[in-house]
Parts: C-alpha cells; structure tokens; sequence
C-alpha cells in the first residue's frame, strides 16, 4: 500500500510540474507564422484577455469576437467605454455573451454560439494557466469539424493559483471520463 500511495504521489507530482513548465504561450497574430481564424473567442475572468482578443480583431486575424460570461450587470455600452471600442466595431464585429459563470458553462455557450454562426475556425484567448482546461472543455463542447488556436494571456501566476488550477484540470479530466 506504501508503494501505492508513493507512486500516486510521485505522478501527481510530476504531472504538476509538467503543468507548470509547460504554459502556453500566445499565438501569433501578425507575421508568417500567424493564422487566421474565423472568430476569436474570450472566456471572461483574467487579467488581459480581452485586450488581447480585441487586438486580435484589430490585426485582422479574426472577423468577429465573442466575449462569453459577461456579467449580466454589463452593457454593451459599459463594455464598449471601458475598451475603447467604438459603436461601428461592436455593432459589426464583437458579440458579448451573458450565459456562462464558469469555465464548463462557457464551452457551452461558445459551442452553441459556434453552431449559430457557422464558425469553422477559431481562436481560443485565455490566460497561459488557463488554456489547458478551457480548451479541453471547448474542444468536448465543439462540433469535430471546428478548428480551435490556442492563444494564450502571458501571466505571472502564484503558486497557489497554478496548484489550484491544476486540481481543476484534473476534474475537469476525471469528468470527461465519466462523460465518455
């Protein structure tokens, strides 16, 4: 049983540190090795991400944004100000999405968002921290035919912050499993 429990011990170890030193880093948006998706998507909650979703649209690597779990408080025009997005640009191009509250409900409202709008390809914005469960969590959410870029939110995350969300990422595995 010590062998056991050693050994669990030892993966779950291990398994965090690959966790850690291997955060995503952002993808590009200009240039030879950028790519263009139809949509890019931001899951709410963290530091930069809607500024870097918002610079993705400008650089044209995208044609539209959906921001997905606003605060219902929020509107658009609230949003707009505090972006410095103008009525034409949110008007044409950025969808805010008030339905999710947290990481799993945000791949739903995305899928069904993906689906309405016949997205093929798209480009997943969170934070480096973050990719790793919010793409697993999107990608089971998603028709198989829908392309997702990973482009992480560079960040400078505790370590309390990187322990818990590696206990999410693997619920969020564990849950996966039992959904199979």
């Amino acid at each position: 049983m010590r062998r056991f429990i050693s050994a669990v011990i030892l993966f779950w170890l291990i398994g965090f540190l690959a966790f850690v030193v291997t955060l995503p880093n952002p993808a590009a948006i200009e240039g030879s090795d950028a790519v263009q998706t139809d949509v890019v998507i931001v899951p709410t909650g963290g530091a930069g991400r809607i500024a870097r979703g918002l610079n993705v649209l400008d650089a044209g690597a995208a044609r539209a944004l959906l921001v997905s779990g606003v605060d219902r408080e929020v509107k658009p025009a609230e949003f707009a100000a505090q972006f410095e997005v103008d009525e034409a640009r949110m008007e044409c191009c950025v969808t805010l999405g008030f339905a999710a509250v947290d990481t799993r409900s945000n791949a739903a409202e995305i899928a069904q968002w993906v689906r309405e709008n016949n997205v093929k390809s798209l480009r997943l914005v969170t934070t480096d921290w973050h990719m790793l469960r919010a793409a697993g969590e999107l990608e089971r959410a998603l028709p198989d035919d829908v392309a997702v870029v990973r482009d992480a939110v560079a960040s400078q995350p505790s370590v309390s912050s990187l322990f818990l969300e590696y206990h999410k990422l693997l619920a969020s595995w564990a849950a996966s499993v039992v959904d199979l």
